[in-house]
């Protein structure tokens, strides 16, 4: 690892200026559960790494009548048993609960959770550069992909990580953004950004902003949610495929829906098709089987991961049928 500097910012715009001191050179860093990693692994290898730890405030959960507030050093595991987060957003508590290890959910933080870097074994391996680390190739294409992208992803093949950002894309979250001008709040879907936009990065933060929280409106009444997740180790591993679903109801009709995949693209990916078919209807299996074929409509598999097509479509299905017996 190579040797670094470590500041410990007591506000938001201390911690701004101490990585405009060093642009491009300098890391935010909260739990550290990632980034430790990578500058293990030298995919990251900042002179100076900025604390948050003291600023107040940040790890606050506030529930009002508008709807939720987290900062971004509210750790996983205070996500998945908040009983309010439980009551009015279960699909994001779900999300968090199934984050990595109970070990990991206690210091890995929300902020951290959606910023985290991907997990593409050629990104994070010393041997090779790929494009992604200013190279010329996703080695991704035509190497070993079993857990790459079947959307969004024609120039990198990377998925991301985070169980928290499609839950709470589902339930039209926003990022709060502290820059040198003031804050500014972003919709969670235009925050993530897509290989074909810029390779480099995987959202809109530049090197001096910091993701200080999250808001999230109150869903409407009759809304129910859930996430479900699918990975290889039962212990502990990242998604294969998962999704999130927020669904409104009037009775037995579905007056509103929101579907967002992990584990399948370079960015949570809204299933705005299926979401389409299921707006105005009421949930059976003949309406959940073509909600879930439009949600994979589009997908371009690899040689080797051509299983997440049909995953994906069982998770939704999954999903769907679970939500209209509730």
């Amino acid at each position: 690892m190579k040797p670094f500097e470590y500041a410990g910012a007591r506000s938001l715009k201390e911690a701004g200026a101490l990585l405009r001191e060093k642009p491009g050179k300098a890391r935010i860093i909260a739990g550290g559960t990632d980034l430790i990693p990578q500058m293990r692994e030298r995919i990251a290898e900042p002179d100076r790494l900025v604390s948050l730890q003291r600023i107040p405030g940040l790890d606050r959960i506030e529930i009002d009548a508008k709807g939720l507030r987290a900062g971004a050093l509210v750790p996983l595991a205070d996500i998945a048993a908040h009983p309010g987060i439980l009551d009015a957003w279960r699909g994001l508590a779900e999300g968090a609960g199934s984050a990595a290890t109970p070990q990991i959910r206690n210091a890995g933080t929300l902020g951290g959770n959606i910023c985290q870097r991907p997990r593409c074994w050629y990104f994070r391996s010393e041997d090779f550069r790929c494009l992604k680390k200013g190279g010329e190739t996703c080695f991704a294409q035509e190497g070993e992909n079993k857990y790459h992208a079947i959307f969004g992803g024609e120039d990198c093949r990377i998925v991301h990580p985070s169980d928290t950002a499609p839950a709470l894309m589902a339930f039209e979250a926003s990022a709060v953004v502290h820059a040198a001008a003031g804050e500014r709040t972003v919709p969670l879907e235009k925050f993530f950004t897509l290989p074909s936009v810029d390779v480099s990065r995987e959202n809109v933060l530049r090197d001096d902003e910091i993701l200080s929280g999250v808001r999230v409106p109150r869903p409407p009444s009759g809304t129910r949610s859930a996430y479900l997740k699918i990975r290889e180790k039962s212990s502990f591993d990242f998604a294969l495929v998962s999704c999130a679903a927020a669904l409104t109801f009037d009775g037995k009709a579905c007056t509103r829906a929101r579907l967002v995949l992990g584990g399948v693209a370079p960015v949570p990916w809204r299933c705005m098709g299926a979401e389409a078919i299921l707006t105005g209807q009421p949930l059976d299996a003949p309406l959940i089987n073509r909600a879930a074929e439009a949600a994979l409509t589009g997908a371009a598999p690899l040689s080797r991961n051509r299983y997440k097509i049909a995953l994906a479509k069982g998770v939704i299905r999954r999903l769907l049928m679970n939500l209209s017996r509730a």
